[in-house]
């Protein structure tokens, strides 16, 4: 399992991960009320990566990034 602190390596790893293996990525995003904390997960059952982060400010670099992974959904 790996834990990312900087966003645009987690993204970046995220995208890699899906290309690699498109059919069986999960994506989780997990928020926790009294923490103010937000978890976002990307596996595939072999790699794990999480990025976790309490500033209002991913929650928009989480919808470019879950845009773009949609995209690449519809897009195949």
């Amino acid at each position: 399992m790996t834990y990312f602190t900087n966003w645009d390596e987690f993204s970046k790893a995220v995208e890699r991960l899906y290309t690699s293996n498109p059919s069986r990525c999960r994506f989780v995003v997990k928020y926790e009320h009294k923490k103010g904390k937000m978890v976002l997960k990307m596996t595939d059952d072999m790699i794990c990566l999480q990025y976790g982060t309490d500033q209002l400010q991913d929650v928009k670099r989480l919808e470019k990034l879950t845009a773009t992974l949609m995209r690449n959904i519809v897009a195949k």
